[in-house]
């Protein structure tokens, strides 16, 4: 079993065993929805190629000992992510098969077509997997290439570049795994590893200073970060307080007020309606981080084939 190794102060690398538990159930679900079996059946016949007998086309077509070899081929530039991960899918189906990689993650691909892989064994094996591997291989080397598009424009101007939790649902770790790979730094995981006070928790708790209170009073000691949209409601964060402010939908004239009042007294994130477009007029020093949403909510998939020789 293929296994992530990477060694990172980020948040979802210190997982590690937590992240390897998410690639496993991953690959366990998309294989089910492909063979109409359950995750829990694909867990118990994971190893022994027996899932190649739910392909009705593979079955049909090619007989048990039949070998084959196929390339993944990346077919424009992007970033590369999840190789480990595809690896892996195969490695469920049949462990003898061999998977060979020819990029470490995070590499720049720019030269197109390359071949980044190559898997030889069992043709029904890799025809069964082909599908579930490359879903996952191209949707995180999508996220990864979006990531590197900020990374080149925020790192330059000492600005880190954020995720968030705009992820797809059961697929989070995997994405910020991604997002990571490519020098981007991963927010909270969730709602249980980090403080966000939010619009909707003011609103129910009827201030700013009644909210943070209130998490101060059920969790001494932890940083809080606070989200803001105007200057009445940073004073009253930065007189709470607060050790991050979220500086949400402000423009650069509001960013740049908001720095000065701040004074370099907490970190401050900006957000909202920041895109590659118009990120340029948020380089503005001061500003510790930019968090995109868009990194994991709205990418596409990197162009990948697997092309096959039997």
């Amino acid at each position: 079993m293929s296994t992530i190794t990477t060694q990172s102060n980020n948040t979802v690398m210190k997982l590690g065993l937590a992240l390897q538990l998410e690639i496993t159930r991953v690959i366990h679900h998309a294989l089910a929805e492909d063979l109409g079996i359950s995750p829990e059946a694909v867990a118990k016949l994971a190893g022994s190629r027996t899932m190649t007998e739910f392909d009705l086309t593979t079955t049909s077509i090619v007989g048990p000992a039949a070998a084959a070899t196929a390339d993944f081929v990346v077919k424009q530039p992007g970033v590369i992510a999840g190789l480990p991960i595809a690896k892996q899918v195969f490695e469920t189906i049949d462990p003898s098969i061999q998977f060979e990689i020819f990029f470490e993650e995070g590499s720049v691909i720019s030269q197109i077509p390359t071949t980044i892989a190559r898997v030889s064994g069992s043709a029904s094996t890799i025809l069964v997997a082909e599908r579930t591997a490359l879903n996952i291989l191209q949707r995180l080397c999508g996220i990864a290439t979006a990531t590197k598009q900020y990374t080149d424009k925020l790192t330059p101007a000492g600005i880190t570049v954020l995720d968030t939790r705009k992820t797809t649902p059961g697929m989070r770790l995997l994405e910020k795994y991604a997002v990571h790979t490519a020098g981007g730094t991963n927010h909270r995981i969730g709602l249980f590893d980090a403080v966000l006070i939010k619009d909707n928790h003011i609103g129910i708790a009827g201030s700013i200073t009644n909210a943070v209170q209130k998490v101060r009073a059920k969790y001494r000691g932890r940083p809080v970060e606070v989200e803001v949209t105007n200057e009445a409601e940073l004073r009253e964060a930065l007189e709470c307080g607060a050790e991050k402010i979220l500086l949400d939908n402000m423009d650069p004239v509001q960013i740049h007020q908001s720095i000065q009042i701040v004074a370099g007294r907490c970190f401050i994130e900006v957000s909202g309606g920041i895109n590659l477009s118009n990120i340029d007029k948020y380089l503005i020093k001061g500003v510790n981080a930019i968090s995109v949403g868009a990194l994991t909510h709205s990418v596409r998939s990197l162009d990948i084939s697997l092309e096959i020789e039997a």
